[in-house]
């Protein structure tokens, strides 16, 4: 049995072939017959449907990926995985790299390939981290998503509230009705403290 993984870290992700349409053509194409999809990122240990392939995956079967970072972004979680699997007569192909077997040619090759994955995700990491360290010196910083109306805004439904039902003030305002009442909680919140 010929079995796809494919990966990624968010719904949106669709850069270099990573989409899951990109990678589903691609395994596909390659012959599997069951995919295993997956949108959690790569550093995560609980991976439901890896774990699912893990269960049924079995001797002569075959595990097909698009690329090695797919698999896993450590060196030690991927190595330890692929050399298992291997070792219990399944077969691993990387789209872009072939067939893997424990040769140390072949370990080696996935060894770089696999620290290169590591490296660049842990660059991100430091590069956002650093990006939020600067932002965090801003007098204005606020951590979280902008909000999406502004103080006068929210005043001003509010105070329609006073007259009008939220179904009307949310018709009105075009402000949710959930967040018209997190709102007046809030001010009521603020008032009270």
């Amino acid at each position: 049995m010929k079995y796809g993984y494919i990966r990624v870290s968010s719904k949106n992700q669709k850069s270099d072939g990573n989409s899951l349409e990109a990678q589903m053509d691609a395994v596909r194409s390659a012959g599997a017959e069951k995919v295993f999809v997956e949108t959690y990122t790569g550093v995560k240990l609980e991976r439901p449907e890896f774990t699912k392939l893990l269960d049924v995956v079995k001797q002569d079967d075959m595990i097909i990926i698009t690329k090695m970072d797919r698999f896993a972004r450590t060196v030690a979680q991927a190595t330890e995985t692929i050399t298992t699997l291997i070792d219990n007569g399944i077969v691993v192909y990387v789209l872009n790299l072939g067939v893997l077997d424990n040769s140390s040619m072949s370990v080696l090759v996935r060894n770089l390939l696999l620290s290169f994955a590591q490296f660049e995700r842990d660059l991100i990491i430091e590069r956002t981290q650093e990006g939020r360290a600067i932002a965090r010196l801003k007098p204005d910083y606020r951590e979280g998503r902008p909000k999406k109306y502004k103080r006068q805004q929210m005043d001003l439904a509010l105070s329609l509230l006073e007259n009008h039902s939220y179904s009307q003030v949310s018709l009105m305002t075009g402000i949710s009705i959930s967040t018209l009442t997190r709102a007046k909680r809030e001010k009521k919140f603020e008032t009270n403290t």
